[in-house]
């Protein structure tokens, strides 16, 4: 039986109202199935959980109740139920899968057990599991059953903390908090800093640096609980003391660690990473989970340079580590130092950059691949760089994007676009949608579709001529928030479409639920289709890709074709829409508008 351990939590005085449990009653609510008068009460504003199996010592028996806040105004407390109040309390959290049978005796071992393990340390008190319980809860979550048992405080340095008492810590302790961290007992990043200053007080004279992270750390948190959790981070703690290539190391934040390693050459380095890596990949918990790194190296003549900035370069290095199901190992270089010296620069600049318009907006047609005519256009910005030249999107945007600030990009756009719809409208020209980009880091933003909306309205621009484009390859982690943001756009009279489908991992998932209407086909596809020695594989998936499109109803828009060959390939396979260079290539919108809506 695999135990998932959750958490300590605590609840205050409160409420229970509740009926009498019997061993039918008992049955049914771990069928699911919650008495019709206690479930009434589920979600109700002052509840602190759900409805579920309680054991408590006074009542001498099991029921089946709620519990809520007390002595509130605000809440409508049940009048038809019984009520006990219980005490503040802290629990241990525990999960196990609903096909398993408990009881009363076997939640008790399962704790004693817990209790011989775990020693429920945390930052500022330590906690055990009580022996002799006053509340033992149950809940059921999803194919969950949830298992609060009841703990007692053993130490509390909170309150000296919350009441400023400073005189209440001595000179040990003080360096404890503030150079060791807490979970692993390990050094943290505050401790290592001293040795990037002054290398020389420990004896070394030259070192390599390391940043990692373990990949989907998330993932062990949540399905395996936060005790195997921290389990995979003392156990990094571990193989850093036990390496003879390390001689610092420090459990940076969250799952982020650091070492300062012995310089060797490149190929020795890489191979005694990717062992070290190795013997750490497997969970305790799942010998079937494999646990994968994503970690940069800064060598010996970088990190000298580097001095205290270290870090800087290792975590670049570390970030460009994509690989899903492999360890990667970066090594940083000179191009990515002059990278950061270059993201710095322009993330300074950008303002300024802004306030001298030297963002400029360029066209692409996109066109009827059947009638050859024009349908519209995609926006895309370049720089012109102090004035004195011009750089395209690839030597400036991922530095934006990295540092949070591609919004005010994507602002310039739509507003540059909007206020050319705005002059053409007034002139009475022919008006064809043009697609803007919607950089998905932008979507945790709540205000996002109000923002865009004032933008567009404070122009006057019909919502239908404004095509937001999402950039499929890029990474999103909330999907939800995602779907939710383009279902509001779309409600609001906007386009929506997906570009470069085809290059990212969730495009097929997320088809039947993302609120598209164009599906544009990556030039990588589009490139193998109308060459010589064309593979019939190749022209198969673009051909269901198209095919898909349909179904769901979505436009289908191939970019980047180049030739006659590759159009009449794109035409019998049934594609809608045409955006490349055999068309067209981007144009300034005096010339756009000069060539297609006169």
């Amino acid at each position: 039986m695999f135990i998932n351990k959750l958490n300590q939590l605590y609840k205050p005085k409160r409420v229970m109202y509740y009926v009498d449990a019997d061993e039918d009653a008992v049955a049914a609510f771990y069928g699911g199935r919650i008495p019709e008068e206690v479930g009434r009460y589920a979600n109700r504003f002052g509840t602190y959980d759900y409805p579920g199996l309680f054991y408590v010592k006074s009542l001498g028996k099991p029921v089946i109740g709620i519990e809520f806040r007390t002595e509130d105004e605000n809440v409508d407390y049940p009048e038809d139920l019984k009520s006990v109040v219980l005490d503040e309390a802290f629990f241990y959290s525990i999960e196990i899968d609903n096909d398993i049978e408990v009881s009363i005796g076997s939640i008790n071992d399962m704790f004693k057990k817990i209790r011989e393990d775990d020693d429920a340390h945390r930052n500022y008190c330590d906690l055990s599991v009580r022996e002799d319980p006053e509340v033992i809860s149950i809940f059921l979550s999803g194919k969950k059953i949830r298992i609060l048992y009841e703990m007692q405080v053993d130490t509390d340095h909170a309150a000296e903390i919350i009441r400023d008492e400073y005189d209440a810590f001595g000179k040990k302790e003080l360096y404890t908090k503030a150079f060791i961290d807490p979970i692993t007992g390990h050094y943290n990043w505050n401790h290592l800093v001293p040795f990037l200053e002054m290398p020389m007080d420990y004896g070394i004279r030259d070192y390599a640096f390391v940043h990692f992270d373990i990949k989907e750390f998330r993932v062990i948190n949540e399905v395996y609980g936060h005790i195997a959790a921290n389990k995979v981070l003392s156990n990094v703690v571990k193989a850093m003391n036990g390496s003879d290539f390390v001689y610092t190391s420090a459990r940076c934040h969250n799952d982020n660690f650091a070492m300062m390693i012995k310089d060797m050459p490149e190929d020795q380095m890489i191979a005694r990473l990717t062992e070290f890596f190795e013997d750490l990949s497997h969970l305790e918990e799942d010998p079937n989970y494999k646990i994968y790194y994503r970690c940069g190296v800064v060598p010996m003549q970088r990190s000298i340079l580097s001095g205290n900035r270290v870090a800087d370069a290792g975590k670049l290095a570390q970030k460009l580590g994509t690989n899903h199901n492999k360890t990667d190992i970066v090594i940083f270089t000179d191009r990515m130092h002059e990278d950061i010296l270059w993201g710095n620069y322009i993330k300074a600049y950008l303002d300024t950059a802004v306030e001298n318009d030297e963002f400029v907006v360029y066209l692409q047609p996109k066109f009827d691949i059947r009638t050859e005519k024009i349908k519209g256009a995609e926006a895309l910005i370049r720089w012109n760089y102090k004035k004195k030249e011009f750089l395209y999107p690839g030597k400036f945007i991922p530095f934006f994007e990295r540092d949070g600030s591609i919004g005010k990009i994507d602002d310039i756009v739509l507003k540059k676009v909007c206020m050319t719809f705005e002059k053409w409208r007034k002139e009475g020209r022919i008006l064809y949608p043009v697609s803007v980009n919607l950089s998905r880091e932008r979507l945790y933003d709540e205000n996002l579709v109000d923002h865009l909306t004032e933008i567009v309205d404070s122009y006057n621009v019909y919502h239908d001529l404004i095509d937001f484009e999402l950039t499929e390859s890029a990474s999103y982690d909330n999907t939800e928030q995602m779907i939710h943001v383009l279902n509001e756009l779309r409600d609001r009279g906007f386009h929506i479409s997906m570009d470069d489908f085809g290059t990212g991992y969730s495009s097929f998932s997320l088809l039947t639920q993302m609120p598209l209407d164009t599906l544009k086909i990556d030039k990588s596809f589009v490139d193998k289709v109308g060459v010589e020695n064309m593979i019939a594989k190749d022209v198969s998936v673009i051909r269901h890709i198209i095919s898909l499109a349909k179904e769901l109803g979505f436009t289908c828009l191939a970019e980047g074709a180049e030739s006659k060959r590759q159009i009449d390939e794109l035409r019998s396979l049934g594609c809608d829409v045409i955006q490349g260079y055999y068309y067209s290539k981007p144009v300034s919108i005096e010339e756009y508008e000069n060539k297609y809506l006169n």
